[in-house]
C-alpha cells in the first residue's frame, strides 16, 4: 500500500519564495517521516493559487533535496508541452533521482491553460493519446520517426534513456466516465480524486475500470491510487469544526471553476456538466464530509481510511494536506506528523 502527499497550493499571503519553502519542507518532512511519496500538481497562469507551473524542474530540485521518497507528478498534463521535450525531461529527473521518479499524467479537466497556450480543449483527448505514444518510443533510445496529426519529425533519438527500464510508473488521471474504461483497457494504474466525484460514483466508475482492464487481458486487477483532503484534529469536534470554513470554500471554488466551462462546446456534454454544477452547489458541509474527504481523529481516521481502503480496493492513498490553500502550515504538519506516526502504522 503506497501512501503519499499531494502539494500544489499557495497560501494566502505567502511569497513565492514562501509558496516554495513550504512546498520543500513538506517535501523533507514526508521523508523524514517515510512516507512512500510526494506528488506535485500542474497549475498554469493562476499564481494566487499556486507556484506549481514547473512540476518535472520542481521534482529534479526535491529529488537533490532527498534520498529516499519517491516523487511524482498529479499530473503532468501531457498535450500542454512537445512529447519529445517531455520525455527528455521526465528521463532526466528520472536519473537524478536515482529511479525514483513517477509519471503520473492527464489531461486536465479545466480548458484555462489551454485557452491562454493557443492549443484547442476539443483536441485535448486525441493529443494526450498521441503525446503518450510518441513518450513510450522515445524512451526507447532508439531513432524514430512520427507522422501524426498533431506531432511530426523525422530520426529523433531521445536521450537520456530513462534510469528505470524500460520507463518510471505511470499512472493515468481519471475523471469523466468515459476516461475510466480507457484507462483500464491500457493496462495502466489510476489517479483517482474526489473534486468532481463523490465516493458512490467513485465506485462505480471503478467498476468499469476493472472490467476493462481483465477484458483487455491485462494480469491482475489494475491499480487505483485516491487523491483525498485528510485532516486530522485532536478531537472530533475539532477535526470537522477546524477545517469547515476553508472545506466548504475549496469545494465553492470548485464549483465556480466548473460554472466557467459552461457554455462551451469543447468541455464535454452541457447537461453533464450543469448536473455537475448543481450537484457541488448543493453540496452541504455534512455531505462533504461523508463523500468527498477524510478527516477526525487518528483513531477515526484510520477506521475511515480502512474502510475507504477495502470498498475501493486501494492500492495507495495520497493525502491533500491543503486542498483549499487556505490551512494553515502547523495543521498540515500536524496531520502529517500523525499521519505518519499513528495512522499509517495501524493501516499496514
Amino acid at each position: 500500500m503506497h501512501f503519499g502527499i499531494f502539494l500544489e497550493e499557495r497560501r494566502p499571503g505567502t511569497s513565492e519564495t514562501a509558496a516554495f519553502q513550504e512546498t520543500l519542507d513538506l517535501a523533507e518532512a514526508a521523508e523524514a517521516s517515510g512516507l512512500d511519496g510526494v506528488w506535485l500538481g500542474e497549475i498554469h497562469f493562476n499564481p494566487t493559487r499556486s507556484v506549481h507551473s514547473a512540476p518535472i524542474a520542481l521534482a529534479s530540485y526535491i529529488a537533490a533535496r532527498t534520498r529516499r521518497v519517491r516523487i511524482g507528478t498529479a499530473v503532468q498534463v501531457l498535450p500542454l508541452g512537445n512529447p519529445l521535450r517531455i520525455a527528455e525531461d521526465v528521463a532526466t529527473v528520472d536519473h537524478l533521482s536515482r529511479g525514483r521518479f513517477d509519471f503520473g499524467i492527464g489531461r486536465s479537466g479545466s480548458p484555462r491553460a489551454y485557452d491562454a497556450l493557443g492549443i484547442p480543449y476539443a483536441e485535448s483527448q486525441a493529443r494526450f493519446e498521441e503525446c503518450l505514444q510518441i513518450i513510450l518510443e522515445a524512451w526507447k533510445g532508439q531513432p524514430f520517426s512520427h507522422e501524426g496529426k498533431f506531432y511530426r519529425f523525422q530520426n529523433a533519438t531521445v536521450a537520456p534513456r530513462p534510469y528505470q527500464l524500460p520507463h518510471p510508473p505511470l499512472r493515468m488521471a481519471a475523471n469523466s466516465r468515459e476516461t475510466f474504461p480507457i484507462v483500464g483497457r491500457l493496462g495502466l494504474p489510476l489517479f483517482v480524486g474526489l473534486r468532481d466525484l463523490s465516493i458512490p460514483e467513485l465506485r462505480s466508475h471503478l467498476a468499469a475500470y476493472r472490467a476493462a482492464w481483465r477484458e483487455a487481458g491485462h494480469s491482475g486487477d489494475g491499480d487505483v491510487c485516491l487523491r483525498i483532503p485528510v485532516y486530522i484534529g485532536a478531537t472530533e469536534e475539532e477535526a470537522v469544526e477546524e477545517p469547515r470554513e476553508n472545506t466548504i470554500y475549496f469545494f465553492r471554488r470548485h464549483a465556480e471553476l466548473t460554472r466557467a466551462g459552461l457554455g462551451r462546446a469543447d468541455t464535454g456534454p452541457t447537461d453533464r456538466r450543469q448536473a455537475r454544477l448543481a450537484e457541488l452547489t448543493s453540496l452541504s458541509y455534512d455531505d462533504i464530509l461523508e463523500t468527498r474527504v477524510a478527516f477526525g481523529t487518528a483513531r477515526s481516521l484510520t477506521d475511515r481510511l480502512a474502510r475507504l481502503r477495502d470498498e475501493l480496493r486501494l492500492d495507495g492513498i495520497v493525502a491533500e494536506l491543503n486542498p483549499s490553500g487556505q490551512f494553515p502550515l502547523e495543521r498540515m504538519h500536524r496531520t502529517l506528523r500523525l499521519l505518519t506516526r499513528e495512522v499509517i502504522p495501524a493501516l499496514t
